[in-house]
């Protein structure tokens, strides 16, 4: 299980640890004081002594380097601050589809819509997904109903007549 910690971190304290070693304490005593196992802290005397203190040192993450240089992240962030409308599309909505067209439009990187979202995350943003509503919709009937309709046909209780068993409390 990796320890947790920025690689700074963990390196500082790789560094500590030998330190520690060089002013003549156990491995065990150095494991006690930097909070680690002792196979960690001989594991990291042997690296030191190996290839010195780079040995010790943080190194990069492993992984796939990001697709997005951070000047590209500016330039997609301030696409994105102009609009959808400004982009081409015909509302002013972003989804994941309309910014991964985006970016290999503009930018010329392919992102895959399941991807989207990580990187709009990354640049504070979260993907926005348009409401379904048919074309036909009549709002104005719609309130009407709701004010005229719903209180006929909603189940009320009459006043004064008794509430379910479930909702009045019980006598002692």
């Amino acid at each position: 299980m990796r320890p947790t910690g920025s690689p700074q971190e963990l390196e500082r304290r790789r560094v500590r640890a030998l330190a520690l070693l060089k002013e003549g304490l156990l491995p065990v005593e150095v494991a006690r004081r930097v909070g680690v196992d002792r196979r960690s802290v001989r594991r990291w005397k042997r690296a030191a002594k190996r290839h010195g203190e780079a040995g010790v040192r943080a190194k990069p993450a492993p992984g796939r380097p990001p697709k997005l240089s951070p000047e590209h992240k500016r330039r997609l962030e301030a696409l994105l601050l102009e609009g959808a409308q400004a982009a081409g599309f015909h509302t002013d909505l972003w989804t994941c589809p309309r910014v991964a067209e985006l970016i290999e439009r503009r930018l010329g990187v392919h992102y895959h819509v399941d991807s989207i979202g990580r990187l709009l995350h990354e640049l504070d943003w979260s993907p926005q997904k348009p409401a379904r509503r048919a074309l036909e919709r009549d709002e104005k009937a719609i309130r009407r109903w709701v004010h005229k309709e719903w209180p006929r046909v909603k189940k009320t209780p009459p006043a004064g007549a008794r509430r379910s068993s479930s909702s009045t409390k019980r006598g002692s």
